[in-house]
């Protein structure tokens, strides 16, 4: 089986990749440069858990460092690439802007730029439903207009995707974009609204509800989320190849939208917190946040024809797991 490279191993979306892949037989070489954006002990248990498999290695590293980078790719054989490292956040983006501009796209080009050099054979990168701004048609599809975007987070990943085409172009090199839509489950983000809810409902303390509830999001169960992000991985861009996602670009680049296609309302997702913690939110109800969009909702027909996705795990079902695993994560 390949070797992979992950950065963003001791993520949220990265540890469970990993952890997929090597259930499947594939070796990883995993990076992580383990920041303290959030919790960094939840950081260093998923890590732990991947660190007792025998085929992963982990380097920690920051892909802003070029130098590291270089180092990384010299010293070591991989096969394809799968790109999750960055600075997540959108409220976060606002707050620090020089942060998202060094991770994001400084440590985007150094890994693509390497990718070039070595000429890997599939470079799967992370980008984001947020590129698709305010878009008021829905659900959101890849052919829709994304030069609007309303937040410093959605303007980096954009920056990406523009990027990723031109080294598709220039070079040749296979690059596959994957626009994640809002994804949740255990070991999920304490900087999600799943995870900060049920913290505050446990503790009694009041949840923060923003555009006074009227917000919907494409909430996607990370078990769905790694079943397309796996399948995409054997499904190289090639020249001239008859798929749902050739576009107008003659480049080997393809972008699909990985989501849910079930936008759930913010105030569904409290009322079955409540349920499954038997508990009622206290809740402040506040406007719209700068930055912030009042609905995601995916059309996935791209990657569907592709390779078959299909997300089967209702947000009954997906909650429910979450809040097993935070009871015993946190021995409540």
């Amino acid at each position: 089986m390949k070797t992979v490279l992950l950065t963003g191993c001791a993520g949220f979306i990265g540890f469970h990749v990993g952890s997929r892949l090597l259930e499947s037989g594939h070796r990883v070489i995993g990076i992580d440069n383990l920041n303290q954006y959030y919790n960094e002990g939840l950081k260093h248990s998923r890590l732990a858990l991947l660190l007792d498999r025998s085929a992963f290695r982990f380097q920690q590293m920051d892909i802003t460092d070029r130098s590291k980078v270089e180092k990384l790719f010299r010293e070591n054989e991989f096969g394809p690439i799968i790109h999750l490292a960055a600075q997540a956040g959108v409220r976060y983006s606002l707050e620090n802007p020089y942060l998202y501009i060094d991770s994001n796209v400084t440590g985007f080009v150094n890994l693509i730029e390497e990718a070039r050099k070595k000429r890997v054979p599939h470079f799967i990168y992370a980008s984001s439903s947020s590129v698709y701004g305010a878009n008021k048609k829905t659900p959101f599809s890849e052919t829709d207009y994304v030069d609007h975007p309303v937040s410093l987070y959605a303007a980096t990943k954009k920056s990406n995707e523009l990027i990723a085409h031109v080294y598709a172009h220039l070079y040749g090199l296979p690059v596959t974009g994957l626009r994640f839509f809002t994804v949740y489950g255990p070991w999920g983000r304490p900087d999600m609204a799943l995870f900060k809810f049920c913290k505050a409902i446990w503790a009694g303390t009041p949840i923060d509800v923003y555009n006074n509830g009227n917000m919907l999001r494409d909430f996607t169960y990370i078990d769905d989320i790694v079943q397309g992000v796996v399948r995409i991985l054997e499904e190289v861009p090639g020249w001239g190849r008859p798929d749902a996602a050739s576009d107008d670009s003659s480049a080997l680049y393809r972008l699909y939208n990985i989501g849910n296609n079930h936008p759930v309302k913010l105030t569904r997702l409290i009322e079955i917190l409540e349920t499954e913690i038997g508990r009622k939110a206290q809740i402040n109800w506040l406007p719209m946040q700068p930055g912030d969009v009042p609905t995601t909702y995916a059309d996935i027909s791209r990657l569907a024809g592709v390779v078959g996705y299909r997300p089967g795990t209702s947000i009954e079902v997906g909650v429910g797991r979450f809040v097993t695993w935070y009871r015993e994560y946190y021995k409540l």
